[in-house]
């Protein structure tokens, strides 16, 4: 069992930065791939960035290919997801998420523990 609490969201214009923080506590963090993913009103939780549990391999959503930029520390059981040059439609709420080092990592469905998520709002 993992539980994940995600901290750092907040209001920020067009242009800025945040970054975002996912506390893992429970079982040896360091054996999963974490993701983070985001849904915006109206739409599907969608992937934006993510890492395999050793590092190796990173992927993210093109639209914030260059923009954003996901890390962990294992020692602090953290996972961090860089934001810069925000846009209008980073818009939404943000989701860390966790799967067995097993898994297929980029299989969405393979995530089974998940944080309460935080909003990121970006305004013009």
């Amino acid at each position: 069992q993992v539980q994940l609490v995600e901290s750092g969201g907040g209001l920020v214009q067009a242009g800025g930065s945040l970054r975002l923080s996912c506390a893992a506590s429970g079982r040896t963090f360091s054996s999963y791939h974490m993701g983070w993913f985001r849904q915006a009103p109206g739409k599907e939780r969608e992937f934006v960035a993510a890492f395999t549990w050793n590092g190796r391999s990173t992927s993210y959503i093109d639209s914030v290919k260059g923009r954003f930029t996901i890390s962990r520390d294992n020692a602090k059981n953290t996972v961090y997801l860089q934001m810069n040059s925000l846009k209008r439609e980073d818009t939404a709420v943000y989701y860390c998420a966790a799967a067995r080092s097993g898994s297929n990592w980029l299989d969405r469905r393979q995530y089974e523990y998940w944080g309460q998520g935080t909003q990121v709002t970006v305004s013009s």
